[in-house]
């Protein structure tokens, strides 16, 4: 698939701009055909438009899955990519339930290093909020609009400089809880990564925006009432305060994505002594055990949103907060405890982090 040319600006101003509007200065790419299967070998290109066919398969029939990890400045210098065989291994999900072909883990590994290799240095090392963020894309490239799986494809792997995803501080978010729209359904792809799951989701991102909140609330598809995620986010409730506290996160059903954030976080609260369950919790639930204070805390977590506390809800003509509306202690300490190990400020116990050379830093 050839590559027109395109200048990009600096990435310094990739942190003034938002989330996903400003561009380092290549990109990774790599295609599969059933009769020579991957290439072996990463290319590196200037970043730059794509042309392609208009009858290319993924744009018609949405073969297209796509992940998000970061890579961040640690101390003592280099870089290291926060659990990129995590990503690759949901990778490989997400394309096993769009019948794409998977991604050896390796090669997702080998074009994260190459991508980080040549534009790590787009990461300034005076600002420990900014981090690299990586969006690894695979689409059918094939020019034909037979009604089957694609036979070419095309992964692409670009990335830019960002800080936190709704700011640079982690201020609590307003909620709305969708009743009229469901983001998955059983035997869907609700635990793919793919694009179609987030266009579906815009109308009622919108409806929160003109309700004066940051993010939508997810519930089943089936009954309405159990909280799934939040966005493209997942969600934890903390039940009490202090070291008896328990973090408790919805079960995984198969309609809501498996986040690799979500997985570290419960390793992590584990670790402090915190109770970690996973359990369905309702809407009304959620709302009688925050008015009664037995649920004290809530927050969103994911790449984008690290670790982002919710104060309020609301829920068509009612509303109420979490905590007084403030963020809490533990969510506070288990993003610390998150960001320690991304950072290299705290050792990586279970050896999350790979680490790249030490690339220029920007100035």
């Amino acid at each position: 698939m050839p590559v027109a040319d395109r200048t990009v600006g600096s990435p310094r101003v990739t942190a003034r701009r938002e989330f996903g509007e400003w561009f380092t200065d290549h990109m990774v790419l790599l295609t599969w055909t059933p009769e020579t299967g991957w290439e072996n070998r990463p290319r590196v290109l200037p970043f730059g438009d794509l042309r392609f066919s208009p009858a290319m398969a993924g744009l018609h029939y949405g073969q297209v899955v796509f992940e998000g990890l970061k890579t961040h400045r640690r101390r003592g210098g280099g870089l290291g990519t926060f659990r990129p065989d995590a990503h690759a291994r949901r990778f490989q999900r997400s394309a096993r339930r769009l019948a794409m072909p998977e991604m050896p883990e390796e090669l997702f590994l080998a074009a994260v290093d190459a991508f980080v290799g040549r534009d790590g240095e787009a990461l300034p090392a005076d600002d420990g909020r900014l981090s690299l963020y990586l969006r690894p894309v695979l689409f059918a490239s094939e020019p034909s609009l037979a009604l089957r799986p694609a036979r070419a494809y095309t992964f692409l792997l670009m990335g830019f400089v960002t800080g936190g995803f709704f700011s640079d501080h982690p201020d609590p978010v307003s909620v709305l809880i969708s009743r009229e729209y469901a983001r998955a359904a059983p035997g869907g792809t609700g635990q793919a990564k793919c694009a179609g799951n987030y266009a579906g989701a815009f109308l009622a991102q919108r409806a929160a925006t003109e309700a004066g909140c940051q993010q939508v609330v997810w519930l089943d598809p089936v009954e309405r009432q159990w909280v799934e995620e939040m966005g493209g986010m997942n969600l934890f409730f903390v039940r009490g305060t202090g070291p008896g506290a328990a973090v408790v996160t919805p079960p995984l059903t198969g309609t809501l994505l498996p986040g690799v954030t979500r997985d570290s976080l419960k390793t992590l609260a584990a670790r402090r002594g915190y109770l970690v369950t996973e359990e369905r919790i309702s809407v009304g639930q959620w709302r009688e055990e925050c008015e009664a204070g037995v649920i004290t805390e809530t927050f969103a977590c994911g790449t984008a949103a690290v670790v982002t506390p919710v104060g309020q809800v609301r829920d068509g003509e009612d509303d109420w907060l979490i905590g007084g509306g403030k963020k809490g202690p533990v969510t506070m300490e288990l993003r610390e405890a998150l960001t320690d190990v991304q950072q290299g400020l705290a050792p990586d116990t279970w050896e999350w982090v790979r680490h790249h050379p030490h690339p220029a830093a920007s100035q």
